[in-house]
């Protein structure tokens, strides 16, 4: 029986994980050095002792196992509470969901707003799952530049009348990743105002407001005037928590879209397991403590970064915001695939090649500052050594 996947795979356009592997294999198998790997974003920094805590004892309690029907009661007044504190943003219980991550939400919105042929507007580049969402909903993709020489901000002018007059949906997030910019104010009130007049619904990606690492911190989009006319915005435990692994995110804003993604997503799935819950409770009462310890360490980890990599001979615009940092890459390399590939076989050090995040990546490579300083001294050393920055 020769079984087909459905032609909408197709459209998961993702790069081959078993030929990474098998790369990185053949780099040790050849050298004997492991591979300094910064390719994934996934924090080695630990969550709250008491985040760990709470986990564990409620994951010890009987009625934790039963179905969670819907966000507790405790978690949805912690999150009213949490955002009138940090963003000045007040929230009814009906403006708020929880969801499974960011990704579950990223991955599901198009199939709960869009119809077949609708237009989606997302900025180029992405994270990956912007690309593949509204194409597995049978929706199509504009593709919105963000470019170096615009602070990699959307450049509304350059969007057609007739592309903005058809789009149904649009993300947007800053900060940004892959970039690491924010956004000033005036970004988001031109952001309402071209929303507004072309009838499109935002989508505010908002992972990273918590690792803005100079004053003014990062804000939620739902603070400007009109935000909640046309948008709504996600909000994710994993980054500013430290809770990747735990699932854990929220989606709040705009009423009718929050019921439009409940109806969906009741039918479909149940709500994060009820310990993940009252461990992202206590995660927000502990985060006056928790998350300037957080955006310092991933300060000095950005500044680690660059500095060493200055003395491997690579200089790297300094990132405002975000756990990442995006180079570009030497001008002797077309295309950051290629250098990617040779940054991994001669330097034994894995990025993400821009091109994963869309052709305006082209130019670039992301690194997660996920490594520990002799890591990061390690994979400057062998940079340095091979030689690929400096044309031979």
């Amino acid at each position: 029986m020769n079984i087909q996947p459905a032609k909408r795979l197709a459209s998961i356009d993702s790069p081959s994980f078993s030929e990474l592997y098998d790369a990185k294999k053949k780099y040790t198998e050849r050298t004997g050095q492991e591979v300094i790997d910064f390719s994934i974003g996934s924090s080695n920094i630990p969550p709250h002792n008491q985040v760990k805590e709470a986990l564990a004892d409620a994951a010890k309690e009987d009625e934790s196992y039963q179905y969670s029907l819907a966000p507790s009661k405790e978690i949805i007044d912690a999150i009213r509470q949490w955002y009138a504190k940090r963003y000045n943003v007040q929230l009814n219980e009906e403006e708020i969901i929880t969801v499974k991550g960011s990704q579950e939400a990223l991955s599901h919105i198009p199939l709960a707003l869009c119809d077949e042929n609708d237009l989606v507007l997302i900025p180029d580049p992405y994270y990956p799952i912007y690309g593949v969402a509204p194409k597995l909903a049978g929706a199509n993709i504009y593709y919105m530049p963000l470019k170096e020489e615009n602070d990699y901000l959307i450049d509304f002018d350059k969007i057609p009348e007739e592309i903005a007059k058809q789009a149904k949906l649009m993300y947007v997030s800053y900060p940004n990743n892959p970039t690491g910019k924010k956004a000033p104010d005036s970004f988001y009130e031109q952001l309402i105002e071209f929303a507004t007049k072309n009838d499109i619904i935002v989508l505010h990606d908002n992972a990273y407001s918590e690792l803005v690492f100079e004053e003014p911190l990062g804000k939620s989009f739902l603070a400007f005037e009109g935000a909640k006319n046309i948008g709504f915005e996600l909000n994710s435990f994993s980054k500013s928590y430290s809770m990747g692994g735990a699932r854990l995110a929220v989606m709040v804003g705009n009423k009718q879209v929050i019921d439009i993604y409940k109806k969906m997503i009741n039918m479909t799935d149940f709500q994060a397991f009820g310990a993940i819950q009252k461990a992202g409770i206590q995660a927000l009462a502990q985060a006056d403590h928790f998350v300037p310890a957080l955006r310092k360490e991933y300060k000095r980890r950005r500044d680690f970064f660059i500095e060493e990599m200055e003395k491997a001979g690579w200089q790297i615009q300094v990132p405002e915001a975000t756990m990442f940092v995006w180079a570009k890459i030497p001008e002797h390399y077309s295309d950051s695939a290629k250098f990617n590939k040779d940054l991994l076989e001669k330097a034994g050090v894995l990025a993400n090649a821009g091109t994963s995040f869309g052709q305006e990546g082209k130019r670039y490579v992301r690194f997660a500052l996920v490594r520990d300083d002799d890591e990061v001294k390690e994979a400057a050393r062998r940079i340095a050594q091979s030689q690929i920055i400096s044309k031979i």
